[in-house]
């Protein structure tokens, strides 16, 4: 197992490849974006030192794991460490293919990029890298939205997946849902991403919250974000297009008490992470949905003090990033 420091260093940029792919959605003029980060010096392609990766409702996977907080990211970290790591944007999210229908208002059409979309996407995204590196199966990791989209992959493709590790998935939840603001649903909204600070640090605590996300971390998160939207307009206006396929499953699914998929039916080994401070996917919450893994060999959960639903860009973050990279690094098996 490997024993990587809380505070990391000796990372150089130059000793990472960077390898960017544009595969075919199987939707006409839709191609999704999928990133790629590993070691100059990596040797051998094996399935347990693969990663794919799936972001969550609002921002994308670069958004999420690949700006670089004091010159490293979350997907830097892992490739250093030794992981060959691929990242998807679902359609819709960062630079990957957008459906027509996000080019016209969003009162025109219904909600767009339902999780069953999500789904198909990283399906299709899996099975790209298993051809790339010539593969039967990969790590997953995800969060929030994106926790969804990855459990449901790993229930209907056990075989596909070596270890699964999750950082505030979705689960059944009888109060309102933070990121479902009400009302009517279009087809997509528009966030607006400066503003997304005040929300943040407002769900900290306020005696942590001048230390939850240190100086100059923000700007350069949200210059990034925007940096991908396609609307010069709402780029400029500092706003994200964001799909609201999976607001509308929110209401769909875990607050009718309708599960998209059983967690009980994945098969691999479970790592479940969680911050103290998130109000997006509250404890009771995370803690149900751990009970519902009664499929797997084994299972862990991490909980990571002083942290929200955003803890992987928080002065917290090397906790998550050491967490997950031994849970993919480990040989641990049940006696």
């Amino acid at each position: 197992m490997s024993k990587n420091k809380l505070t990391f260093s000796g990372f150089h940029a130059g000793e990472i490849a960077f390898e960017e792919h544009y595969v075919d959605s199987g939707t006409d003029g839709i191609k999704l974006y999928v990133r790629n980060k590993i070691r100059k010096d990596h040797k051998a392609f094996l399935a347990e030192r693969t990663i794919v990766m799936v972001h969550g409702a609002t921002f994308s996977s670069g958004s999420l794991y690949d700006v670089p907080f004091n010159g490293i990211s979350f997907i830097d970290f892992l490739a250093y460490q030794g992981f060959d790591v691929f990242a998807v944007d679902v359609r819709g999210y960062g630079k990957s293919g957008r459906p027509p229908e996000m080019l016209a208002e969003p009162d025109l059409n219904p909600p767009l990029v339902a999780t069953d979309t999500g789904v198909a996407d990283f399906a299709t995204a899996v099975d790209f890298v298993l051809r790339l590196r010539g593969l039967k199966a990969v790590n997953v990791f995800a969060m929030s939205w994106g926790g969804t989209v990855a459990g449901a992959y790993a229930a209907r493709n056990g075989d596909k997946v070596v270890k699964l590790a999750l950082l505030a998935p979705q689960w059944l939840s009888d109060i309102p849902i933070p990121i479902d603001q009400g009302g009517p649903l279009g087809s997509y909204r528009l966030v607006p991403v400066h503003a997304a600070l005040a929300r943040w640090l407002s769900t900290a605590p306020e005696y942590a919250r001048e230390r939850l996300v240190p100086e100059g971390w923000f700007d350069l998160w949200a210059k990034f974000t925007l940096s991908e939207e396609t609307s010069e307009a709402d780029r400029e206006q500092g706003k994200l297009r964001a799909t609201n396929g999976p607001i509308q499953d929110i209401r769909t699914y875990w607050r009718a008490g309708n599960p998209y998929y059983q967690p009980s039916e994945i098969r691999s080994p479970v790592l479940l992470l969680h911050g103290e401070w998130d109000i997006d996917v509250p404890l009771d919450l995370a803690q149900a949905y751990f009970k519902q893994l009664t499929g797997t060999p084994y299972r862990r959960w991490v909980e990571i003090g002083e942290a929200t639903h955003l803890a992987l860009m928080e002065s917290n973050r090397m906790q998550v990033y050491s967490e997950v990279a031994d849970f993919f690094d480990e040989t641990f098996k049940p006696e």
